[in-house]
């Protein structure tokens, strides 16, 4: 969708649509408030800058959307079209990865309590699984702060396969 087309929808239809790209609430309301934007830029911006006052609560709110890497949405949806997007890479991954991703996201839920996040696009399965065994090792602040980084990316990584800039704006 062009960005006059997002900054023109209802707040509720707004707040939908950018509750897809994090599903952290003040943060839906601060991008669905600060419209109108002149450029993607500005809005990517603006959702930036507000995801650096996430918090745990937030990161846990979030990630009751998203499924576990190498598992596919069960739910329909635009979330669920994201996720399947994201991790296609998944589909032809080796069975010895995916058994390894799925012994790891066991133990990551069981040391942090919450479902492994990282940002799949763009990395090979062999690749999330290096991070994963990665970040088991990191102490529960450490593991927080790359969680709530990863989910920054993912939401900036939504937004800008959402929404482009107009194309009179984009020419400028």
């Amino acid at each position: 969708m062009q960005l006059a087309e997002f900054n023109a929808l209802p707040a509720p239809e707004a707040a939908e649509i950018v509750a897809v790209w994090a599903a952290v609430p003040a943060w839906v309301d601060t991008l669905v408030a600060a419209r109108p934007y002149t450029r993607v830029d500005g809005l990517a911006q603006t959702a930036r800058d507000a995801a650096t006052a996430w918090t745990r609560a937030d990161l846990d709110a979030a990630l009751a959307h998203h499924p576990r890497i190498g598992e596919r949405p069960t739910t329909t949806g635009a979330e669920a079209a994201a996720s399947r997007s994201e991790q296609a890479s998944m589909t032809d991954a080796a069975a010895d990865i995916t058994a390894r991703i799925a012994a790891g996201n066991a133990a990551y839920e069981e040391r942090f309590g919450r479902v492994f996040l990282i940002r799949a696009a763009g990395r090979s399965p062999a690749e999330m699984l290096s991070e994963l065994e990665r970040r088991l090792g990191n102490d529960d602040e450490t593991e927080a702060s790359e969680a709530l980084d990863q989910l920054a990316q993912i939401a900036l990584l939504r937004l800008r396969t959402t929404v482009t800039d107009d194309e009179r704006t984009a020419e400028t």
